[in-house]
């Protein structure tokens, strides 16, 4: 008689969406073919489709997925350093040591997945614009509670510190995706940090 055929083994969505974030952050998501996204998910197209949508709506999920994990650097350290400045110092800091993790693809996925999309993908280079903007916020909110705590100068502008420190994180984001190495990204924080009192010296 022959031997009863087990089960077949359960979907494990969780997995397959993590799977999927890191094809996406490592190729992008123009450049991530659905045949890459099945093969290193473990299922076929139907499947994909049945939970997920669209090769967009799978994206969708891979980024809330992204900020719920590797993307919370930034706002963990902000929020939880004494100062503003030690907050602005520790997300980048933070950031360089995730960007460069030999487990991890290099940088960060909400910069590097859709920096050039067709006209018919605008909707997902809209998504992550907007998160890139999130992360200059949450700069300025972090100064600004700096001034309102005393340890940022009143009259600091905020908007504008806050989007030096966003366009810095981006830049060492793209510099780790080129494979500068750690100790380099590492510099430029120290460089960007000791920046801070000229930024917020009356009048600057």
């Amino acid at each position: 008689m022959a031997a009863a055929r087990g089960r077949p083994r359960a979907f494990d969505r969780d997995a397959a969406l993590e799977r999927a974030m890191h094809v996406f952050w490592e190729r992008g998501y123009e450049a991530t073919t659905m045949a890459e996204l099945t093969e290193a998910m473990g299922i076929r197209p139907p499947s994909l489709y049945a939970a997920f949508g669209s090769k967009e709506g799978l994206f969708r999920e891979a980024v809330e997925l992204y900020e719920r994990t590797d993307g919370t650097v930034s706002r963990d350290a902000l929020a939880g350093a004494p100062t503003a400045r030690e907050g602005v110092r520790d997300a980048l800091r933070g950031n360089v040591i995730r960007y460069t993790a030999p487990d991890r693809p290099r940088g960060c996925m909400i910069v590097h997945a859709a920096t050039n999309c067709a006209p018919e993908n605008e909707g997902v280079r809209a998504l992550l614009a907007e998160d890139r903007r999130a992360t200059e916020r949450m700069f300025r909110e972090r100064v600004d509670r700096g001034i309102a705590e005393g340890d940022v100068p009143p009259g600091t502008g905020s908007g504008t510190l806050g989007a030096f420190y966003a366009t810095v994180l981006f830049g060492l984001s793209m510099q780790a995706k080129d494979g500068v190495p750690r100790s380099e990204l590492l510099a430029v924080v120290d460089a960007a940090v000791a920046a801070w009192d000229t930024l917020t010296a009356p009048g600057s």
